[in-house]
């Protein structure tokens, strides 16, 4: 039971950095931070885009919902919620890059 819980905290965690990651990368290639708004520019990578920023996803909402809280004082359960949403998103994810490293045998 214990040991369940932590593969699901790792999986959490492992979707939460590498989407980490990826937004860095992002803004050291670019000098701009990743948003949403970037599906919206179109062109012929937007596959790859969409493709980033599902990765990127819990990274983008939880710095949107950490800015709302202290800058426009949204309740606290807007907060609680988004980082619910997040912590799904990133467990998601992680368990997709942990099944790719898992098949390419990292």
């Amino acid at each position: 039971m214990y040991q369940d819980f932590l593969v699901y905290v790792y999986a959490i965690t492992t979707g939460f950095v590498f989407g980490g990651v990826i937004g860095s990368f992002y803004q050291l290639v670019t000098g701009k931070r990743i948003k949403f708004e970037l599906l919206m520019e179109g062109g012929p990578i937007v596959v790859i885009t969409a493709v980033v920023l599902v990765l990127a996803g819990p990274i983008i909402v939880m710095r949107n919902a950490i800015k709302a809280q202290f800058l426009e004082h949204r309740p606290g359960h807007w907060l609680a919620l988004s980082t619910l949403i997040c912590a799904l998103w990133s467990f998601m994810s992680g368990i997709f890059v942990l099944s790719f490293a898992l098949a390419l045998r990292i």
